[in-house]
């Protein structure tokens, strides 16, 4: 299976565009918590002496697990009613079939697609090898992308789309981590094209940049 995307594009017919909704996953109170504080590019770069696919694997299979994790605390929200459509911000992502059939679906039939078709390959020992001495097949790099790009919409929709709740039960240093360090890690691979992931660049700035220092308190002794 396989995605596209389309930006929705007001009719010509003189009225002005509805006005952009406040994105606040961008409040200064909420893209300031995180749950680490430190340099998240240092858990990313390839350790010497590992091979660079065996890396890739790890990495790819970790961020599927949390993302599917972080995405089941907002699921019960997340319906046919509440989502028609796979959005983030003026995106809307089409699911397409082995036979090329594109399908608009609501968002939690996409998220389905997305996890089941990636369980499909991260368990699939011909394709991610956990046996000693199997190789990787020569289509490793691209089926890795292909899977980053899915995971990529399941985290942007959450944003776009379910933030206030996972602000409301406390989650959300937990996804600006998560974010933060799937975005550090596809670009240290290059394993996505940035204008795929450019519909989410003002939030990708706000929390890869470093924050301020915190200050400590010094406790005197007596």
């Amino acid at each position: 299976m396989e995605w596209l995307m389309g930006k929705g594009k007001g009719k010509p017919n003189g009225k002005k565009p509805p006005p952009e909704e406040k994105k606040h996953y961008l409040d200064a109170e909420h893209t300031k918590v995180r749950v680490v504080d430190f340099d998240l590019k240092e858990l990313v770069v390839l350790p010497r002496e590992i091979d660079l696919n065996e890396w890739l694997a790890c990495n790819t299979t970790t961020f599927f697990n949390l993302i599917n994790l972080q995405y089941s605390t907002i699921s019960e929200f997340c319906t046919g009613d509440t989502c028609l459509a796979m959005t983030a911000c003026s995106t809307t992502y089409y699911w397409q079939d082995e036979k090329g059939k594109k399908t608009k679906c609501t968002a939690p039939q996409y998220v389905d697609f997305v996890m089941s078709s990636v369980q499909k390959l991260v368990t699939d020992e011909d394709i991610f090898p956990t046996k000693y001495g199997k190789e990787f097949p020569n289509t490793f790099d691209s089926l890795v992308k292909k899977i980053c790009r899915y995971l990529f919409h399941v985290l942007a929709h959450i944003y776009w789309s379910h933030y206030k709740e996972t602000v409301a039960m406390d989650l959300h240093g937990h996804i600006n981590t998560l974010y933060t360090h799937f975005v550090v890690f596809i670009r240290e691979f290059n394993l996505m094209d940035p204008k795929e992931t450019s519909i989410m660049d003002d939030l990708t700035e706000a929390l890869c940049t470093p924050l301020p220092p915190q200050p400590q308190n010094h406790v005197t002794e007596r």
